[in-house]
């Protein structure tokens, strides 16, 4: 089903610590409902107006019961420095769910979820979804020094495990240090490339399938561009549109 365009109210717009901040808005019922590893294009300012393009952000929440969706976003540039600066009733324009999910029919039994930084973005509502299953998700988190919304994991996982650059919270080190990928049957990952390939690898070496977020500047969001392609072993591929959830054998095999 194609994406679907609508206006939302924000309903919170939280800083939860430095750049990193939280927002819930309004979910439009007649628009295609969202899943693990989708994402939206969202834009807070007018088609004339500075920055040109919508900014692609990941799907962090989807309740459909409260018809609320949840973006998780770190400020970086302008567009997301306009999405820092909304308020609660403020309007805001959303274009999605876009791109494809997270393959729920092939992730059954044990499951490791790996996030690094602004990367654990969409493995909440994977978890999510993973434990309404029936599946034992497990989440490793990796942070430069602050953490966030690990409490939000701690309520839906079988377990949470942290790593952070500094040591100031759990292990000092990479959140690769602390995973056994041959402990699962199954791995999830989205964070920076370098983490990501090595998690990947690690994986593949186990013989145990992984499956990988990519993040990527867009500029339409639905794979009419080809602004956000990346390598694959079959050749460049849309992080957008074949994306934004790829094999791991497909990208680093």
């Amino acid at each position: 089903m194609p994406a679907a365009s609508f206006n939302s109210k924000v309903l919170s717009n939280e800083q939860l610590c430095s750049n990193i901040y939280y927002m819930r808005t309004a979910w439009n019922p007649s628009t295609p409902a969202p899943k693990a590893g989708q994402f939206y294009m969202l834009r807070a300012w007018a088609a004339d107006e500075a920055p040109v393009l919508s900014r692609p952000i990941s799907l962090h929440l989807f309740d459909e019961k409260t018809q609320t969706l949840g973006f998780l976003y770190e400020v970086k540039g302008k567009g997301t420095e306009k999405f820092a600066a909304l308020k609660p009733d403020d309007t805001l324009s959303l274009t999605g769910p876009s791109g494809n999910g997270f393959p729920m029919e092939k992730l059954s039994g044990n499951v490791a979820v790996v996030g690094g930084g602004i990367g654990t973005a969409p493995l909440y509502q994977l978890v999510r979804e993973l434990c309404a299953k029936g599946v034992n998700a497990d989440f490793y988190a990796g942070f430069r020094d602050e953490t966030y919304r690990l409490d939000a994991f701690e309520k839906t996982c079988q377990g949470v495990h942290v790593a952070t650059d500094t040591g100031s919270h759990g292990h000092k080190g990479f959140v690769t240090d602390l995973l056994d990928a041959s402990k699962y049957d199954a791995v999830c990952v989205c964070g920076p490339e370098i983490m990501m390939e090595k998690t990947a690898k690690m994986a593949m070496a186990a013989g145990v399938p992984v499956y990988v977020s990519k993040e990527a500047v867009m500029a339409c969001g639905v794979g009419a561009c080809l602004g956000c392609t990346c390598k694959t072993k079959d050749g460049l591929a849309g992080v957008c549109k074949t994306g934004p959830i790829f094999e791991g054998s497909v990208l680093y095999g």
